[in-house]
This record gives C-alpha cells, structure tokens and sequence, in this order.
C-alpha cells in the first residue's frame, strides 16, 4: 500500500498539485483527470522522477523490507528499431539492476508475461503499435517491480490491440500493485478496482467503478450517447470543479 501526504508540486507560479493526500491499495487503480491536471507529474512524484516541493510518499510495508521497486511506463517511451525486441528488455532489466547475466532470463519472463515470446528474436521496428505497447510494458516489468505504473497504455490503438494490453494489464493486476492512468473509461470498467478524481490540483474522489457511475446525474444532455461510468464520471467533474 502506498501514501501519498500532503503533495505539493509547483512550476514557477503554477501550482499543479496542491496538499494532494491519496493511499493506492493492492490490485489495479485508475487514475482520472482532464488534460492538463497533473496526472503525469504525480506519477513522476511517485516512481521518484520528480522531488516535490511539499509532502511526503510513504509505503506500508514489513518491517526491515526495502523501498519498493516501481515499473513505469510513460505515455511515450521509444525503442531502437533495428534491436532485437530479447535485447531491449534485457537492457531494461540490466539498467534496473538486474545483474547483467541474470537480465537474458528476466527478458525472456516479462515477454511471456505480455505474450511476447514468440516475437524475441524479431526486430523492434517489426512489431504493431500494440505489440510496441506490450513491449514497454514489458521493459517496465523486466527487473520484478513491486509497483507497475502504467501512463496512457492504450491510447492510439485499435480496438483489438487495446482489449489484447487490457487482457495483459488484468493478469498483471493479480500479481503486481498497477496504478493505471488514462482517459479510455472502458478500460477503466473492465480493469480498475479503485477510481482516483485528478482535479483542482487534489485527489478528490476516490472509490469503485460503481461508486462513480452512481454518482451520475439522473438527467444527462448527452442522452443515450454517454454509458453510466461516462456520466458518472462528468457529473464528479462538474461537481469538483474540473468540468466545463
């Protein structure tokens, strides 16, 4: 489990995350937010990229274990296309701290952990954008992370591709604590167990899938063009601020 206390992240005059308090339990986790809330700067807060002015992040943990070990995925990562996809994750294992003749076996798991096996010995620049997706999260995953953070991982796909990561995210969510951020609600539906509200600088919902599409309004000027989790969703933004 981890704690997130009293945040607070500012770029010059803009204060982006302001006393931001959150705790992100086991399983799989979605992040919300409108563009421009945060979303990525708190995962950069985190996974420890990024110092903030204020607050602090603590984990419960067992008594005498080391600081967990996170996997993130940025929204966008880029790969040499002419390396093999074996070696790329290899590397990522062994800049993680994967002893070096350890990382060949820990690249091999993590590309049968994305279904990406039969694909080792191809070329980067071989593979479809969603094969691309379950290669960096391959990456992340090589070195045995504690934590998978995972910024946008289906955005731009197809429908096939972006049910294929979700499959790959959902079996990684039995195994590994994923925090998960992205605007497609549906992945949201099918693989979230907690909703975190992004807005005003603040976590300011935070509960189930069910809990937001309870929250939606009775009447809804969309119509029948907006699902419950959709409404759901606009209603707490208009709520919290965040909606226009």
């Amino acid at each position: 489990m981890i704690k997130l206390e009293g945040i607070g992240v500012r770029f010059g005059h803009h204060q982006v995350l302001r006393e931001l308090s959150w705790t992100i339990r086991p399983g799989i986790t979605g992040l919300l937010g409108e563009n421009g809330a945060g979303k990525t700067t708190l995962l950069s807060v985190l996974v420890g990229l990024r110092k903030p002015q204020a607050g602090s992040v603590t984990f419960n943990r067992r008594e005498g274990a080391a600081a967990p070990r996170f996997g993130f995925v940025p929204q966008r990562f880029s790969l040499p296309p002419e390396v093999r996809v074996i070696d790329a994750v290899s590397y990522a294992a062994w800049v993680n701290g994967v002893h070096r003749r350890d990382s060949h076996d820990a690249a091999l798991r993590a590309l049968a952990a994305v279904d990406l096996a039969d694909r080792a010995r191809d070329r980067v620049r071989s593979l479809s954008g969603g094969q691309r997706q379950r290669l960096g999260i391959a990456a992340g995953l090589a070195h045995t992370p504690d934590v998978l953070v995972l910024d946008e991982p289906t955005v731009g796909l197809d429908p096939t591709q972006r049910v294929r990561v979700r499959h790959v995210i959902a079996a990684l969510g039995r195994e590994y604590t994923v925090l998960l951020s992205t605007h497609v609600l549906e992945d949201v539906h099918h693989l979230c167990h907690r909703v975190g509200l992004l807005t005003g600088g603040r976590i300011a919902f935070d509960g189930t899938v069910e809990d937001v599409k309870a929250a939606m309004t009775t009447t809804s000027e969309a119509g029948g063009l907006e699902s419950a989790l959709e409404r759901g969703y606009r209603t707490l933004l208009d709520e919290f601020g965040g909606g226009r």
